[in-house]
């Protein structure tokens, strides 16, 4: 059955359950952004890129955009340097080849979930969210826009 009623404090909602062929040319996908925490005691963030994976196509991207005026708000004294070092590290391991270090052997999915675990560093993970697309990289461009820009 592809459609299940689901009673909820007095609602009736619809839910669409997708099973293998069922999703038309779209895959399912999973994504978190990047945040950069100037000050890891405070906690304040700017969010600056979208990780991207999508297993079906053996997909694992990343696009950033540092608002450099929103993170020197947070910090005036923030290492921007820095944290677009940190940024493209990350596009360089998405990519793979020589660029992705020691990574660089490691599959798409080992990518991501390397890069998505926490951490305390300045350029930190969010939570993992997922969805469907039937363009993966043109999902990562799209969530930029929307998220970060």
């Amino acid at each position: 059955m592809s459609e299940r009623h689901i009673h909820m404090a007095g609602h009736v909602t619809e839910r669409h359950i997708t099973r293998p062929g069922q999703g038309g040319d779209r895959d399912v996908f999973e994504y978190a952004l990047l945040r950069v925490v100037p000050r890891i005691e405070r906690g304040e963030c700017v969010n600056a890129g979208v990780l991207l994976y999508c297993r079906a196509r053996a997909y694992v991207g990343a696009r950033t955009h540092l608002d450099e005026a929103r993170l020197l708000a947070l910090d005036p004294g923030a290492d921007v340097a820095g944290v677009r070092a940190a940024l493209g590290a990350v596009e360089r391991v998405c990519a793979g080849g020589e660029g992705a270090g020691q990574a660089a052997r490691d599959d798409a999915g080992r990518r991501f979930r390397w890069l998505i675990a926490p951490r305390s560093t300045i350029v930190q993970p969010g939570p993992v969210h997922t969805g469907l697309t039937a363009d993966p990289v043109a999902e990562t461009e799209r969530l930029l826009d929307l998220l970060v820009r």
